[in-house]
């Protein structure tokens, strides 16, 4: 959080020279001393944030790719001769713990093309699915897995 801050200090500025430099390390060193001493802040969680910052970027990495290959599957059931849809609405329940993490794998079901979110009360999901064959493994995606891995950062 202290590189955060400096970071900001300078982009504020416009340039770097020394007196900028050192004017902000001294203004990001009590500003970030102010959070840790009041606001139940400290480099302990500076290094979880920074562990859960790539796992974060492996999630949309991930979530992207999911994405573009949802498309591609409802992209050939819509143009295929004579294909016959079977709307499936799946109901499951998952492990994670944070409302977050539950949050973020709803809005990733949702975001994934053919299949929607309909409701999530505390742990369990329901979720409607443009064909049975995109409810397949839904209750065990990548998605599930990798938010636990998020929440399991110590």
């Amino acid at each position: 959080m202290f590189v955060i801050f400096l970071l900001i200090w300078i982009i504020f500025n416009g340039q770097l020279t020394l007196e900028i430099a050192l004017s902000g390390l001294a203004v990001s060193g009590a500003v970030y001393w102010f959070i840790c001493r009041f606001l139940d802040y400290s480099p302990a969680k500076d290094l979880i944030l920074c562990k859960r910052f790539f796992l974060v970027l492996h999630y949309v990495f991930v979530l992207l790719v999911e994405i573009l290959k949802a498309n591609g599957a409802v992209f050939k059931m819509i143009y295929a001769e004579k294909y016959c849809f079977e709307p499936a609405v799946v109901h499951f329940r998952t492990t994670l713990h944070t409302n977050f993490a539950r949050v973020l794998l709803a809005n990733s079901i949702t975001l994934t093309p053919g299949t929607i979110t309909v409701s999530l009360k505390d742990d369990e999901y329901v979720v409607h699915c443009l064909d049975k064959e995109l409810a397949k493994g839904i209750d065990s995606s990548v998605f599930i897995h990798l938010l636990e891995r998020i929440e399991n950062v110590k």
